[in-house]
């Protein structure tokens, strides 16, 4: 059945006019008609399931019929530190990480990073990501938005205080090896951008408690790396396997 994130509060009995882009999607796109059934969820826990009750050119509407108890997330809280990477491929990475359960996403620019705009433009870009995120939950069944934080350069973002349980770093030369380590609760995961960060880079992160590990022999391109860590730490310690 076809799911749709809307951002309003939702009740069983509700009569809801359906927002812009969910009546694109489901009647414009999927051709829904009235008595057809549908998914809600507002990312705040649980899902409700409507009827399509109005149709019009325009616009639609719903009712609330039922709301069901359910919870997708993973108990293993997981941020993402991703520096920004070109066209698709931060798409890519995001998509995923989503369908994998991330918590946090916190978007960065690094000294290597390909992509440098404007703050206008960042901000069409955060909104752009947003949508990308909010679809990926649509299709992986989540019911709730991991939270997208606001574009941020590499440096300031290391100078905040992070409250996980472990801070780590992909590198196909680090001693340890994911598997290795031990059990946790709550980790972040800072993946550097289509050329890798620089030495100074990540000379900070270790200063600032940043772990390297590595996940295998080969070297990971950056829309892979993210992907690939986040499968791994939810096999070790999530809700993966």
């Amino acid at each position: 059945m076809t799911r749709l994130y809307v951002d309003a509060d939702l009740a069983v009995g509700q009569t809801l006019a359906l927002p812009e882009d969910a009546f694109r999607h489901w009647v414009q796109v999927l051709r829904a008609r009235v008595g057809d059934s549908v998914v809600l969820f507002n990312g705040r826990g649980g899902e409700y399931l409507a009827r399509l009750q109005e149709l019009n050119r325009r616009d639609a509407s719903v009712v609330i019929e039922r709301h069901v108890e359910v919870d997708r997330e993973s108990a293993l809280q997981l941020m993402l530190a991703q520096a920004v990477s070109k066209g698709d491929r931060m798409d890519y990475t995001l998509q995923k990480a989503v369908e994998l359960g991330v918590s946090v996403i916190q978007p960065l620019v690094s000294e290597r990073s390909v992509v440098k705009l404007d703050a206008e433009r960042w901000d069409k870009k955060i909104e752009h990501w947003q949508g990308v995120v909010i679809a990926a939950c649509e299709q992986s069944g989540r019911t709730r938005l991991p939270r997208l934080l606001p574009v941020l350069k590499l440096q300031a973002w290391l100078d905040q205080p992070l409250d996980v349980g472990i801070k780590l770093t992909l590198a196909p030369t680090a001693k340890a090896a994911l598997r290795e380590l031990p059990r946790q609760t709550s980790a972040c995961l800072l993946i550097g951008p289509e050329g890798g960060l620089s030495d100074a880079e990540i000379a900070v992160s270790e200063i600032r408690g940043f772990s390297p590990v590595r996940l295998g022999p080969r070297v990971l391109r950056t829309e892979t790396a993210g992907v690939a860590a986040l499968s791994a730490l939810q096999a070790l310690w999530g809700d993966l396997g």
